[in-house]
């Protein structure tokens, strides 16, 4: 199964099927076009893997880690299937990076890796956006990695049987791939990851691990068109514009002392 969120025709969010024919939900059939899609879950947080396929590692000339690098990516990165991003202002280089995305299904702690299959919804499509400019600059990597709309999921959440161990994954940009791998070429697996992070951090339902981007990593700019392919999955496709930013910013706010 394909469980996808939308806003329905009166406005209403619902979480159906998507099927060939379009989107299903209880007795009625939606035409993509009638709806908005939604991102199909809503993460309390976003826990990114960096280095996690060897090929990636070699071409940012890094060491392929002794244990999975963590860091986090806020709910307000989200963005959704179909959604126009506008790139930050002033910067000059953002990325794109295709990733699997596992979606938990339950509140979770200490799980052993023989077990991760058991706290899994299922899987999505995961575009780790990273601003390259202050990535460089900071530990933390809050503004590179955590900026607004920094993590386009979706469009669905495909149930657990229907991807394949060595499903393909593949990112298209303007149409042309740009980056192609297999999901069995990750250093550290799904259950490895899952044991690790939750050794330290609970998971709640809905939160999502992505899971690291393989080699081909490449900026995107204004006009860009992205797609990102799992197999079993389906297509995450987003566009992007630049920001407009029309000048000085004036803050209205009262001081809290």
């Amino acid at each position: 199964m394909q469980r996808v969120r939308f806003r329905d025709p009166a406005g209403s969010v619902r979480v159906g099927e998507w099927t060939d024919e379009g989107v299903a939900f209880a007795t009625r059939q939606f035409d993509l076009d009638e709806v908005t899609v939604l991102s199909p879950v809503e993460p309390s947080k976003i826990v990114c893997v960096g280095l996690n396929y060897a090929d990636h590692a070699e071409e940012t000339d890094s060491e392929i880690p002794e244990r999975p690098l963590l860091f986090l990516k806020a709910p307000n990165t989200l963005a959704a299937h179909g959604d126009t991003i506008a790139l930050p202002d002033d910067k000059e280089r953002i990325d794109h990076e295709a990733e699997l995305g596992v979606v938990i299904g339950e509140q979770c702690r200490n799980v052993p890796a023989d077990r991760a299959e058991e706290v899994i919804a299922g899987y999505t499509c995961v575009n780790d956006l990273s601003n390259r400019d202050d990535q460089r600059q900071e530990q933390n990597w809050v503004r590179g990695k955590s900026f607004d709309n920094a993590a386009p999921i979706g469009p669905v959440v495909a149930s657990p049987d229907r991807v394949p161990e060595d499903a393909s994954i593949r990112l298209r940009k303007n149409g042309e791939i740009q980056q192609e791998s297999t999901i069995d070429n990750l250093i550290f697996s799904v259950p490895e990851l899952i044991e690790e992070i939750t050794t330290l951090v609970t998971l709640e339902e809905g939160d999502v691990i992505a899971t690291g981007t393989t080699s081909g990593v490449s900026p995107i700019s204004d006009g860009d068109s992205v797609e990102i392919e799992i197999e079993g999955v389906g297509t995450l496709r987003n566009e992007f514009v630049a920001e407009e930013f029309s000048g000085e910013v004036e803050h209205d706010f009262m001081p809290d002392h």
